[in-house]
Parts: structure tokens; C-alpha cells; sequence
């Protein structure tokens, strides 16, 4: 009697936990191994997965390698690294984390209940010029869209001359078919790549990806609409600041050099002459690869970028590789080669460079995708927070609108946070949720935002007071004089 006893409550006992297992949400197996995320109320996140092998020693300046699987749980409850960079000052969204070269890790926010179908899936992609940023900023949490049934993914990706690096001893180097030169991209496509093969544990919809980008990171969402390597990875897209024209941070190549464009190449060759290294073989590779992370940062950052030595620059940005960065973007959106997607995209009202490297070349874009039959919104964001209003004379600055598209308006304003900016944020981060969740911002309750036209001017204003006004752009006349000016000097260049 006692035996039998004890096998029931043992079968009791496995049962039970058996059930605890199939409900347990916070513990997830991916890529690599098991992980064991947080809960915060209403919210599941999950911080500082890896999802790469740390890019150091002889795995710098290679494409990001399959992450070594780990045993047991890794708890995933703090950010990893941001990757390596020197700290800009006055940044919009300052850092989290260290920064380190060890640095390719993921973060993803849920719903902490478990959901009866998958969820449409946010993939965020930072800003910084490409020599600052990363995902452990407050303003860049994404418990707010898993609040409103959308799982939020973050990743880093490596920056400044970690990210972007060309040298003849890296072309001679073999490892198969690795492209050369813009790792930063290379980190990106992996990084996508890792969301369509795990969304899914996080109860996220990997037929339902909208990428997201702000400033460089809407460069590379331009740059992801138009690379043959991004096909399939997401179905819609968001520029916020990012340009359209041409490509936002110029368009050099790897090997060749052009007319005030020296190649990367040759820009690599300046980078190790300036710390003593010199030649072309393994062995000149062999000393750059083994300099300390800082002295490869050497003072980079979006204050010092554009003071450096033109004669002999040493830090080159994106390149053209011939197949990952093949051509300037709107180029391809013209003869319909991209990567198709619904587009949300647009600029702040006092972005750096206006009209002419924000706001038109937006409208641009917005126009190009409705003609090729595609969902397009053009926005303007014009609101500037209560408390610093009285101090802000041209527009709203570039990238402020991010805290309000994500409405974590309470982290960046703290106790100076009015109801205006808090019910500006609100409506923002919904506007956006619902372009995530079905292609189309417009929802019930909300001010209409009017669809792009082919030819057309037609926008949503977030305006000063707070308001959503969606029409025709009160700006047209300005904006219409930036577009003569740009098609006169492309006209002129050709």
C-alpha cells in the first residue's frame, strides 16, 4: 500500500511539473542554448543573448561566426556590451552598458502571458553616425510594444573601424566566400537571420518582421530594402532620419578609389601608417588585429568624425563590396529590385541637414514605394517636449522622436514629463505598433494618416502641440524647392 501510494504522488509530482515546463514562458531554448528571461508585471524580456561569437582577436574583421552553444540556463537579465566606441557626450540616448569588442548579443520583450496565436515581431536598429550607439539605452526598451502584442527584438552590431574596415591583407585573406568590409551589415543580416529562426519561442511571427531604424540605422534599413542578402527576412520597414538619396554616408568603394573618395583600402593603409604599422601581408594584419580595442577607436565618435584628416582619412563608413552594398538604394527602388515592403518613413522638423538631406529625400522614398503598388507613409515630427520648448528654436532635434515612437518619454524626461508629452508618446508608439501589426498606422480613434500617393505630398504631422494632422504638407512649397535643387545636382553630376 505504501509503494502504491508512493508512485502516485510521484506521478502527481512529475505531472505537476510537467505542466509548470509546458507553461514556463520565461525559459526559452535558442541558438546556442537555454536562456532564462525576466518578468516585469505584464512584460517578459529577455537581455544580452549571444547570438554570434565575440568578434575579437582573429575574428576581427571577419563576419560574425556561429555563437558556441553553452551549457545549462544562461540567465539572460542584463544587457550584454554595447560594442566598442568612445562615449559621445551629448548623445540623445546615453549608453547602458561598457562598451566592449565582445558585444553581439540580443534583447527581446513579450507579452508575459502566453498568447493564443504568434505575434507580430519589431526588430530595432540603432543610430550613431555607425561610430556610436547601441541597444542598452532606457529609450530603446521595448515593454510598450510587447504591452500592445508585439514582441520588440534589439540588437548591437559593431561600429566605427570594428564595424567598417578595408585593408589589401584582409583582401588577400581567404575564408571562403566572407564579403569584406562592412562587418557592421554583415552583423545585421545575422542578426535577422537569428529572428527568423527563434521568434518563434518568443511567440513572435517570423512571416511578420518589421525592421526599424533610426538615422545610421535607417541607412541600413535602406540598405536592408535593397541588398539580394536581406530577401525574405522582414515584411516591413521604418526610416526615421535616414535619408532616401543616394546613400546616407556616401558611396566609396572597397579597392577602387574615385575622384575624392580614396577606397577602403587605402583608408585602411592610413589607419595602421598612424599607428606604426606598415605593409600589406599577414603580418601587417597580424599587428592591427592584436592593437588594444581603444587604440583601434583611436578617438572616433560623431563629434570627432568629421574632423578628420582629408588628405589621409582613416575611418571610411560604409563601402560599396559589390554584394552586400552594391548600389545606392533609390536607385534600385526605381527600377523595382528591392527587397518589396510596406514603408513607413519621414524626419524630424529640425533634423541636421533639413529639407535637403532628411526631409525631401523622404518624400522621395515614400513616393518611389507607392509607385511600385506598396503601403507608404510619409510623417513629420514636429513636437518638442514641455520642458525643453522654450530652449529649442529650430524644430524638434534629430532623433527626438524616438522616445515618443516608442513612448518611453518617462526615461528620457524623467519628473520634467507632462501629460502632454506622456498622451504625444501614447499616440506615437500606437500609430506605430499598428504599422508592425498590419502595414497600415491608422487605427481606430486616431487621426487619419493618409496613404502616399505616387506623386503626392500627402504626410502625418505629429505637430508642436501634440496633435496628429494628416493631409498635405503645409511644407509643400519648401520641400518641392529642395527636390528642384536635388534633381538640378544629380542632373549636373551625370
Amino acid at each position: 500500500m505504501r509503494t502504491a501510494t508512493a508512485i502516485l504522488l510521484l506521478a502527481l509530482t512529475l505531472g505537476s511539473a510537467a505542466t509548470r515546463a509546458a507553461t514556463d514562458v520565461s525559459t526559452v531554448r535558442v541558438t546556442g542554448g537555454r536562456i532564462r528571461g525576466v518578468v516585469d508585471g505584464d512584460v517578459l524580456s529577455f537581455k544580452g543573448i549571444p547570438f554570434a561569437q565575440p568578434p575579437v582577436g582573429n575574428l576581427r574583421w571577419r563576419a560574425p561566426q556561429p555563437v558556441m552553444p553553452w551549457q545549462g540556463v544562461r540567465e539572460a537579465n542584463q544587457p550584454g556590451h554595447d560594442c566598442m566606441q568612445l562615449p559621445f557626450p551629448s548623445d540623445a540616448a546615453p549608453l547602458g552598458t561598457e562598451p566592449a569588442e565582445d558585444c553581439l548579443v540580443m534583447n527581446v520583450w513579450r507579452p508575459a502571458n502566453p498568447q493564443t496565436r504568434k505575434a507580430p515581431v519589431l526588430v530595432w536598429i540603432y543610430g550613431g553616425g555607425f561610430v556610436n550607439g547601441g541597444s542598452s539605452p532606457a529609450v530603446y526598451d521595448g515593454s510598450e510594444f510587447a504591452r500592445q502584442g508585439v514582441v520588440f527584438v534589439s540588437f548591437n552590431y559593431r561600429l566605427g573601424r570594428f564595424g567598417f574596415f578595408a585593408h589589401p591583407a584582409l583582401s588577400a585573406e581567404k575564408h571562403g566566400r566572407e564579403p569584406l568590409g562592412n562587418y557592421a551589415y554583415l552583423d545585421q543580416l545575422l542578426a535577422l537571420h537569428w529572428v527568423r529562426h527563434n521568434v518563434a519561442r518568443f511567440g513572435g511571427d517570423a512571416s511578420q518582421v518589421t525592421i526599424v531604424g533610426e538615422s545610421a540605422g535607417g541607412g541600413s534599413v535602406h540598405m536592408l530594402l535593397a541588398a539580394p542578402a536581406a530577401k525574405g527576412l522582414f515584411q516591413r520597414a521604418v526610416v526615421q532620419s535616414g535619408g532616401g538619396r543616394g546613400s546616407l554616408m556616401g558611396e566609396r568603394d572597397i579597392k577602387a578609389d574615385r575622384p575624392g573618395l580614396p577606397s577602403g583600402e587605402r583608408i585602411g593603409l592610413n589607419f595602421a601608417a598612424s599607428v606604426g604599422i606598415q605593409g600589406k601581408d599577414a603580418a601587417a594584419l597580424a599587428k592591427l588585429r592584436a592593437l588594444p580595442a581603444d587604440q583601434v577607436v583611436a578617438g572616433l565618435n560623431i563629434a570627432t568624425m568629421g574632423r578628420m584628416d582629408k588628405a589621409a582619412p582613416t575611418y571610411s563608413g560604409p563601402m560599396r563590396d559589390g554584394r552586400i552594398v552594391s548600389s545606392a538604394p533609390d536607385k534600385l527602388y526605381v527600377t523595382g529590385k528591392f527587397n518589396r515592403a510596406d514603408l513607413l518613413v519621414g524626419s524630424t522638423s529640425g533634423d541636421i541637414g533639413g529639407d535637403t538631406v532628411m526631409g525631401e529625400p523622404a518624400r522621395y522614398v515614400s513616393r518611389l514605394f507607392a509607385q511600385q503598388g506598396l503601403n507608404s507613409y510619409l510623417y513629420r515630427f514636429s513636437y518638442i517636449a514641455d520642458s525643453v520648448a522654450a530652449e529649442t528654436k529650430n524644430g524638434a532635434p534629430h532623433a527626438s522622436d524616438i522616445p515618443f515612437f516608442f513612448n518611453t518619454v518617462a526615461a528620457k524626461y524623467g519628473a520634467n514629463l507632462s501629460p502632454q508629452d506622456a498622451a504625444t508618446g501614447k499616440l506615437a508608439a500606437t500609430y506605430l505598433a499598428n504599422f508592425v501589426k498590419k502595414g497600415d498606422p491608422n487605427g481606430a480613434g486616431l487621426p487619419t494618416w493618409p496613404r502616399q500617393t505616387a506623386s503626392g505630398a500627402l504626410l502625418l504631422e505629429l505637430s508642436k502641440d501634440g496633435t496628429a494632422v494628416g493631409g498635405v504638407d503645409p511644407r509643400k512649397a519648401e520641400v518641392d524647392a529642395a527636390e528642384a535643387a536635388a534633381v538640378a545636382d544629380a542632373a549636373q553630376r551625370h
